[in-house]
């Protein structure tokens, strides 16, 4: 084994000139602590990956599971960037801490280095899996990844069924004692539909050290139920610990299964126009298989083309109303929408207000409305300063975001005292003032939806394959005329 690994290295050090442009160190911390070793290719493609190499918290193995992905990254053309972060010690800000730093120094360099800011995806080995995996579910939109690797991961953090040491390093002997901070940190729970990048996971059947059914599994098992992208590779032996080792028996198909799913990613041109899709249920793909592919928003994606990057912030039963039984502002797609910083905002709200429990706090749905759109563009809640004279003051650049703010669709029956009377009547009129007040496109699906009544599901509420294919028809003609 250790021959194998010496041959490895040497191969990559020969092969480096050729595959590499530009090799050098930054450091992370003041201190020199924590490092990050950068793989700049020749040909860049945009794609970007930052690695964690594994270790169980308690070393860094950055060899096979750090360096020497360069080579084969590099003739992709993908940037690689492996973090030597700190050990925790039971201080889990520090590890987190570094490989946010590294991922927030790759994103500020992406002119420079040639690389796509919405291509930065991570990769982690064993416990650097797990703190991949971490980054992926907890981290801020700033810092979360595009998308994740993970080779044979460390998931949960409850000792049984993980990796004891992995564990008890990263959360500390006093956290093991924590069932609220295991459950948390044990990432398969922190999943959130859309939210949470698209991931591969690579494992072998064979591991003895972390069990693949109560970890990797696990997490793909999160990421399908949730309807986000998610693939997983099982190799029937390995054992684990073979990283980017040649010796691995399927050492040649695990890159080519790696290959083929990068390859396949579809990526945001740097300059794409981004929209935002904030919503209740019917945005966010309630009764749609694999919403995050085949929802209403993912098919918009489809219809707009690369020139756009179409991104679903929607929450089912959510309300516009802050008083509601569950508010849209509390939620972390609403955080995550506004750190998107769109071009665009597709807001469609207010079904669930209609409510009886809900609606009692109608009095306060048009200043809700007026926070989130404030929110938003600040500029609108700034009063028109009328100018004095003749002479005509050069017009002002376009606000951004534009908002489109969209009328419910019919509620063709009335599951869950969802009452279409209170729409029509009550919610819709105020949307259509708040529209014209301050010069906002409305998109009044309730009329353009009228007559789609067979395309729904059986409450009559949400709309089936036929009728997401519908609305996304509709809000690409308002975004395309």
């Amino acid at each position: 084994m250790k021959k194998m690994m010496i041959l490895a290295l040497s191969l990559l050090a020969l092969t480096m000139q050729a595959q590499t442009a530009r090799k050098f160190t930054l450091d992370l911390t003041a201190d020199g602590k924590a490092q990050m070793v950068c793989f700049l290719p020749e040909k860049p493609s945009g794609k970007a990956i930052v690695g964690v190499p594994g270790g169980g918290y308690s070393v860094l193995s950055n060899s096979h599971e750090g360096y020497l992905a360069s080579e084969w990254l590099n003739q992709q053309g993908i940037a690689y960037f492996v973090v030597n972060y700190q050990l925790p010690h039971g201080d889990r800000s520090k590890p987190i801490g570094d490989v946010e730093h590294g991922i927030r120094i790759v994103r500020d360099s992406a002119a420079v280095w040639g690389i796509n800011p919405h291509d930065v995806g991570i990769m982690g080995f064993s416990a650097g899996g797990h703190l991949a995996s971490v980054i992926s579910t907890h981290s801020a939109f700033d810092v979360r990844p595009d998308f994740t690797i993970l080779f044979y991961p460390v998931i949960s953090m409850d000792e049984r069924v993980s990796h004891k040491y992995s564990c008890v390093n990263f959360l500390g002997e006093e956290g093991q004692k924590n069932p609220a901070l295991v459950r948390d940190f044990s990432t398969q729970n922190a999943v959130r539909r859309h939210l949470t990048p698209p991931a591969i996971i690579l494992m072998s059947s064979d591991d003895r050290l972390v069990p693949p059914v109560t970890n990797g599994v696990q997490y793909y098992t999160a990421m399908r139920n949730a309807g986000n992208e998610c693939a997983m590779y099982i190799y029937p032996t390995g054992d684990h610990g073979w990283g980017f080792g040649t010796w691995f028996k399927y050492h040649d198909q695990m890159l080519t299964d790696l290959g083929n799913w990068l390859n396949a990613r579809q990526t945001p041109k740097p300059d794409a126009v981004r929209v935002a899709c904030i919503g209740n249920s019917i945005t966010d793909g309630h009764g749609i298989e694999l919403a995050s592919a085949y929802g209403y928003p993912a098919l918009l994606q489809k219809k707009l083309g690369s020139g756009y990057w179409v991104k679903n912030f929607g929450v089912s039963a959510r309300t516009l109303l802050n008083k509601g039984d569950h508010p849209y502002m509390n939620e972390l797609a609403w955080r995550d929408a506004l750190a998107f910083d769109p071009d665009i905002v597709v807001i469609k709200l207010g079904t669930n207000d209609s409510k009886p429990q809900n609606w009692q706090h109608a009095s306060e749905f048009r200043s809700d409305l007026e926070q989130m759109l404030f929110a938003l563009r600040p500029d609108l809640a700034q009063p028109v300063k009328k100018k004095k004279g003749k002479k005509k003051a050069a017009p002002a650049p376009a606000a951004r975001p534009q908002i489109i703010l969209c009328t419910p669709i019919p509620a063709f029956k009335s599951t869950w005292d969802i009452s279409d009377e209170v729409i029509t009547s009550q919610i819709i009129p105020i949307l259509k003032e708040e529209a014209a007040k301050y010069n906002l496109q409305l998109l009044d699906l309730h009329t353009l939806y009228a007559g789609d009544g067979d395309k729904m599901l059986s409450d009559g509420i949400h709309p089936d394959g036929r009728g997401v294919q519908r609305l996304a028809d509709i809000v690409a003609g308002a975004l395309v005329p």
